[in-house]
């Protein structure tokens, strides 16, 4: 207690240092999805195989991945492998996209992205060596020159690649792409819902023009792409006035290029044009020749307000790169042995300023079970979100979903039972992940809102198929009863009327079909007709 009392301000302020982002992760790695042995070993897949659909299709090329996680040696070690046919990384490069933490090409852009933080790779690279020791290996080619091979380590305290070795290798075919190869601990288990094979799959359907390659250590799968062409690429958009804070606008203002206020406004904000400019400057009372980096606080202040009350167009939503209806359905179609397949595409909409949208897809019937609780599958930027389910968005909006309106059986604010897998994508240039570990999205009343929509949309389709087969299911039993007494019904006819018992029978078997068609086609308008009536109140 005494040595505590003996400290000054100087002597703690001695003891106050830098921390690195590397070593705060590398203790922290949690917070990164390195939680236990088996969640590890998914996560490092995970984060490579989303770099690779990252680039591929950034470059505009189909992603054809090779996922290779072989156990070595002690039970708990595993060599992972995965190659990608990608644009390759500038040697330059490779050093800092693989061992420097926060260091990336996507957190400043406002478009679309799997990856954001620039920490998923590095995170891979800090794990192995944390708990093996080892370096990783990244081979890669640009598709011109010489093929690049280094060994690299994070020097956790400077957060500073350390190249082991760097060698170069001819390159005859002109073989660009990239694979990474690294040693980690973890625990392998083939079944489940958080599995590298589930995670797979999902990846598979949410992306159907990736062809997937996975050798792992009790068996080979392969997820073939069933389309050859690739979503519409999202375009990079300036912030728009009603998602930026204030700190934030305090930045850019100290940032830009512009030289005046005016300009400042049209050039670094989305949907900002003269008339509304002026309009802003003058509910702020500012000069429109003001510096921009000479704002006062209260300056700030008075802009930023001014800013959020002017009435402005949401901002440009070709941003985002949804996946549509078709590629939704495909998807499903080749991994899920259903009877029918729904799909819904939500317009996009905007939260704080910042576009998104919603997409949905169903799968129901076929081999799924009916006695089990609906499978979801939730997806943000087409990435499988494989834990913390009970803490989504997504989650929160399908059970306050009522799918007993569709068909399905529920209690209340639940899942719902039957035989139903449910496809939910969140597609946006900022997703409002709870956690760095980037698994549930936080629960904002509009994107709830969004969600449930789009569901609604899905259900009332699915309720429509589901009406039509138990209408012919009845129909069904009721024409085989009646088939079962016409023979019958034909003898007793043909001995009042003296006509041949087998020309009755015929025109009774005529009239019963004919019964049964329009009867069928009656009950399908009256059934697509309350459901319109449905979605239009």
């Amino acid at each position: 207690m005494a040595d505590h009392m003996n400290k000054n301000a100087e002597d703690y302020a001695k003891e106050m240092k830098e921390i690195s982002p590397a070593e705060f992760f590398e203790k922290n790695r949690h917070f990164l999805g390195y939680e236990n042995p088996v969640k590890s070993l998914l996560t490092v897949v995970k984060e490579a195989v989303d770099n690779s659909l990252e680039f591929t299709c950034d470059a505009g090329i189909l992603p054809d991945i090779f996922i290779g996680v072989k156990q070595i040696g002690e039970e708990d070690k595993y060599k992972i492998v995965i190659k990608d046919n990608g644009p390759g990384v500038v040697a330059e490069q490779v050093p800092r996209a693989f061992g420097k933490v926060l260091y990336g090409s996507r957190f400043h852009k406002l478009k679309q992205s799997r990856s954001l933080f620039g920490i998923g790779i590095k995170g891979v690279c800090l794990y192995s060596q944390l708990t093996t020791g080892k370096p990783i290996k990244v081979t890669t080619g640009i598709g011109k020159g010489p093929i690049h091979e280094f060994e690299l380590m994070i020097d956790v305290t400077k957060n500073e690649p350390h190249i082991i070795s760097h060698n170069e290798l001819k390159n005859p075919d002109n073989w660009h792409g990239t694979k990474i190869e690294f040693y980690v601990v973890g625990k392998y288990i083939e079944k489940g819902k958080s599995t590298i094979p589930e995670f797979l799959k999902q990846t598979a359907i949410a992306n159907p023009y990736a062809n997937i390659v996975f050798d792992g250590p009790n068996e080979k799968m392969t997820f073939p792409a069933v389309v050859k062409e690739l979503p519409k690429p999202p375009k990079e958009i300036k912030p728009h006035p009603y998602g930026v804070e204030i700190g934030i606008l305090r930045r850019l203002a100290r940032t830009t290029n512009s030289k005046n206020v005016i300009s400042f406004l049209k050039k670094d904000f989305s949907r900002v044009g003269s008339s509304s400019a002026e309009e802003i400057l003058k509910i702020a009372k500012l000069d429109k020749n003001h510096h921009p980096a000479e704002l006062a606080h209260e300056e700030l202040e008075r802009l930023h307000k001014a800013m959020q009350t002017v009435k402005l167009i949401a901002p440009p939503t070709d941003c985002l790169s949804p996946l549509g209806e078709e590629l939704i359905t495909k998807g499903l179609q080749k991994e899920i042995e259903a009877d029918y397949f729904a799909a819904v595409s939500r317009p996009p909409a905007v939260y704080n300023g910042t576009p998104f949208q919603v997409e949905v897809g169903l799968a129901y019937g076929g081999k799924l079970n009916p006695n089990d609780q609906a499978q979801l599958l939730r997806f943000a930027n087409k990435v499988p979100l494989t834990y913390h389910q009970s803490d989504c968005a997504i989650t929160k909006a399908v059970e306050e979903t009522d799918w007993r309106r569709y068909g399905l059986q529920q209690s209340n604010e639940s899942m719902p039972k039957g035989p139903l897998v449910i496809l939910v994508d969140f597609v946006s240039v900022w997703v409002p992940f709870t956690t760095e570990g980037k698994q549930a999205v936080a629960s904002y009343p509009d994107i709830i809102k969004e969600i449930k929509l789009a569901l609604q949309d899905a259900g009332r389709k699915m309720k429509i198929f589901i009406s039509k087969r138990k209408r012919s299911q009845e129909f069904q039993i009721r024409q085989n009863l009646f088939e079962r007494y016409i023979p019958e019904v034909a003898i007793a006819l043909s001995k009042l009327s003296d006509v041949p018992k087998e020309k009755i029978k015929t025109e009774l078997e005529s009239l019963l079909k004919k019964g049964v068609k329009e009867g069928t086609e009656e009950t399908e308008e009256k059934i697509e007709s309350e459901e319109n009536g449905e979605k239009g109140s």
